[in-house]
């Protein structure tokens, strides 16, 4: 197989390539600010995230689940993180870490795919996209034309926020996708109509392998295992400064059984890879530039199950991070004395207001346009 082949076959290990319009780019120019999201896929449990421990509803509700004693973090206001998050408490103390309460949306979808797909497009839940808030976001941004794509996704194979446009990879080795890009771009073809357009394209994206090559020698100890190899593999994209985006998916959230131990093991992670992630960024001074933020399609259910879970519920917490964060609360946090008629928390801040203030107060862009409407910037940055 020609190396040319082999750079352009779907779903290797080295590059599943997922958008091809409009790859070229202005050279000589420095990318945007980074946006780094970490998706924590399957629904995580918002209310064993940060808890209300000083709410005798919240025992009441989780007679089992609770998290009780001493290995609590107290973040104030009657809440505290996951002990398995505890590594974060250098963030929340520097004011480096924001908490964003009771994230969710009206009418909320309790499915998997339905719901990812709402937080990807910014729709109501009633109304289909097939473009992410991203790529709307930045079709007409020229500062985003000066990075080599627009965004890198590791850990998973879709576009999400970057679907439908975008110029944009699921990329799960910088080295060998760099290699493979060389290689690809080597061969000289004459051709015509579509292959001279596929051509195109390719010895496009051989340059921004060029340009994405990890060159980046980190004294950072990244943690072992998969999201661990991730985390490592998005601060080289990142390190590179070619691009504004960079989406790292751990799965596993889905905790209809077992979840104290399973929520857990998967936050420790979080924690860990949060960590790596901010001294390695600060090593190529790139960390006072960097807004983190996680996600998932939707929080748990109140109440546990007799199964040691969560069923799928509604609103949740994201975090963000950065040295630009406003630190502590934003939001409000969901009442357990008022649930929906489903046993779910009800929503006190929307994502797309999340969104809002990414776009707006982060990169300086337009939200309306991308987000379908005015949604209110949160008080989540720094002025």
């Amino acid at each position: 197989m020609t190396a040319r082949r082999r750079f352009l076959k779907a779903g290797g290990a080295a590059l599943t390539l997922l958008s091809f319009a409009g790859w070229a780019r202005a050279a000589g120019e420095a990318a945007p600010k980074l946006l780094v999201l970490l998706e924590l896929r399957g629904g995580n449990d918002g209310l064993n995230t940060v808890a209300p421990v000083e709410d005798g509803r919240y025992f009441d509700l989780r007679p089992r689940l609770a998290l009780r004693g001493e290995g609590v973090v107290p973040l104030g206001e009657g809440m505290a993180l996951h002990p398995a998050l505890a590594p974060l408490r250098t963030l929340w103390d520097a004011r480096e870490m924001t908490v964003i309460r009771g994230v969710g949306y009206p009418q909320p979808n309790l499915s998997h795919f339905r719901s990812i797909e709402i937080w990807d497009t910014a729709s109501d839940s009633g109304h289909y996209l097939h473009e992410g808030w991203l790529t709307r976001a930045i079709a007409t941004a020229p500062a985003f034309r000066a990075a080599s794509a627009d965004g890198v996704v590791i850990g998973a194979t879709d576009l999400g926020p970057l679907g439908g446009g975008a110029r944009a990879i699921a990329l799960a080795d910088p080295a060998r996708f760099a290699r493979q890009a060389r290689l690809a771009g080597k061969a000289e073809t004459e051709a015509r109509g579509a292959l001279a357009h596929l051509l195109r394209v390719e010895r496009d994206i051989a340059r921004a392998g060029a340009e994405l090559r990890p060159d980046a020698s980190f004294m950072t100890e990244f943690p072992r295992g998969p999201f661990g190899i991730a985390v490592q593999r998005a601060a080289e994209v990142a390190a590179t400064r070619r691009v504004p985006i960079v989406r790292v998916t751990l799965a596993g959230f889905d905790t209809h059984q077992n979840q104290s131990n399973v929520q857990a093991a998967l936050l420790r992670q979080v924690a860990e890879g949060v960590i790596a992630l901010r001294a390695a960024l600060t090593e190529v001074d790139l960390w006072r530039d960097t807004l983190v933020l996680t996600y998932s399609e939707f929080g748990r259910r109140a109440r546990e199950n007799a199964s040691g879970g969560t069923d799928h519920g509604t609103a949740s917490v994201m975090f963000a991070f950065g040295p630009r964060v406003a630190g502590g609360f934003v939001g409000e946090a969901p009442s357990l004395a008022r649930l929906d008629d489903d046993g779910n928390l009800l929503h006190t801040t929307d994502f797309r207001a999340v969104y809002a203030t990414v776009l707006e107060r982060w990169w300086g862009l337009d939200s309306v346009r991308a987000l379908g409407g005015r949604f209110a910037p949160l008080p989540l940055l720094r002025a």
